[in-house]
């Protein structure tokens, strides 16, 4: 869906009246093609004395082929990222070398550039002055990403102690154009298990099967076409009434289609016999099929509540319940759950109540789940998507649809694709470390925390 106000802003007469009347201007961001870079210039590494990650993402950015800057190298141009190990703050004074190193830099960032902090999971910090120093890293990462311009985002990632050789995966992630339209979000890495050596940092899923429920179109026929492009052989599902749309779908990325009601009471067990017998199991599967029955609470009668708890919420239950159960799953071991939660399951929306609950379910879902499957190596994630440009978001009144776009740091939608690159991140064997999380992909809305 076009974003008129964001061409006009970025062309010349356009750009000169939003200068002169102070209006936002939302950048055109860098998103992932093939054949990109992790990033696209110069990373200043900096950090905190004792910290125990640096020399890690030094060894890491150089096998990104990144060139790595230190914060007293001479000039080496302007940076595409700028990088702090704040794992060595033990205390509030040591929190003055998070200023010193960015208050120097910050406006050096190239357009769509990075700001990443590493630091420690507070419970985890040893002491209690160590862990209100490294939860002030929240407060910092949080506010930074809202003072950048030209695209650029932060990220701050709690490494968890042991986790070090864990942290690729996600520092590809947030470094890349793959997070685009992510900002001002934590994500924790963890060591409790191996991590699976990833020989293709560009096809991470070869060889494996994913399921994509909700494929026919939307954002769902985008997760399906990124997972192909990752080297997964994609199962395409959605209803029947659906069917040609989604036969076009599994065509083009190489897959195959499945026609189903999720809904259905027999969908469940429907679903592990054709996934056991086609493909001898399953190693990713996103839970992305959705509907809304919008309506505010005291005009909702209950066919409507029903049928969105039913499709986004109860039939995710079932499902997963049948492809985890018994001796020989369905869901193989190291295998990989992602939820296509709602920044209306964190915040809420006005006459939304049956989907906000639903996807806040789906967050409970995850939460739980995670520590029960970790010890085959499963992981159990959400993506939370804010304003996605899609034929949805279309049919919203324009007056709204335009707060949608402009109530985020970034100042405009973000697109189909941005919530792939984030269900692709999960679904990565290399993302082994992160599981029980919920990603917001929003440009760092206003809504929520």
């Amino acid at each position: 869906m076009a974003d008129r106000y964001q061409r006009l802003a970025n062309s010349g007469p356009g750009g000169f009246l939003v200068r002169r009347l102070g209006l936002p201007r939302p950048e055109p961001l860098r998103r992932h093609e093939a054949g990109d870079p992790v990033v696209a210039g110069p990373v200043v590494l900096g950090g905190a004395e004792g910290g125990r990650l640096r020399q890690p993402l030094r060894e890491l950015l150089k096998a990104m082929d990144a060139t790595v800057l230190d914060p007293d190298a001479a000039d080496g141009g302007r940076p595409a990222a700028l990088v702090f190990d704040a794992t060595g703050i033990s205390g509030s004074d040591g929190l003055t070398d998070l200023h010193a190193f960015f208050h120097q830099r910050i406006r050096s960032l190239t357009p769509c550039g990075r700001l990443v902090v590493l630091g420690t999971p507070p419970e985890q910090a040893g002491s209690t002055a160590a862990a209100v120093a490294q939860r002030a890293l929240e407060g910092f990462v949080r506010s930074a990403g809202k003072e950048l311009r030209r695209g650029a985002t932060a990220h701050l990632l709690h490494v968890a102690p042991g986790a070090e050789g864990a942290v690729e995966s996600t520092l590809r992630f947030t470094l890349s154009a793959r997070s685009a339209y992510v900002s001002g979000q934590v994500l924790r890495v963890d060591g409790t298990g191996a991590v699976p050596a990833t020989e293709d940092w560009d096809r991470p899923l070869s060889g494996g099967v994913a399921l994509v429920t909700g494929a026919s179109r939307g954002i769902g026929e985008v997760v399906a076409a990124t997972l192909a492009r990752d080297g997964a052989h994609v199962v395409c599902l959605d209803v029947p009434a659906q069917g040609a749309e989604l036969r076009a779908v599994a065509t083009r990325c190489g897959g195959s289609a499945l026609e189903l009601d999720v809904t259905a009471p027999e969908a469940p067990q429907t679903l592990a016999e054709h996934l056991r017998t086609e493909h001898g199991g399953v190693d990713v599967v996103v839970h992305n099929a959705g509907i809304t029955r919008d309506r505010t609470l005291g005009r909702m009668d209950a066919d409507h509540w029903k049928a969105v708890i039913a499709v986004n919420l109860t039939s995710v239950e079932r499902m997963t319940e049948v492809l985890l159960a018994g001796d020989d799953p369905v869901l193989r071991d190291g295998g990989r759950l992602v939820c296509t939660s709602s920044i209306s399951g964190i915040a809420g929306n006005v006459g939304q109540t049956n989907y906000a609950t639903g996807k806040a379910g789906l967050i409970g879902l995850v939460e739980a789940l995670a520590p029960r499957v970790s010890g085959r190596g499963i992981t159990v994630n959400a993506v939370a998507p804010g304003f996605i440009e899609t034929r949805m978001t279309a049919a919203v009144p324009l007056f709204i649809r335009e707060a949608g776009r402009r109530m985020n740091s970034l100042n405009q939608g973000g697109q189909p694709v941005d919530v792939a690159e984030a269900v692709a991140f999960f679904a990565a064997p290399g993302s082994a470390g992160v599981s029980g999380q919920v990603l917001r992909v929003c440009g760092q809305a206003l809504l929520g925390a």
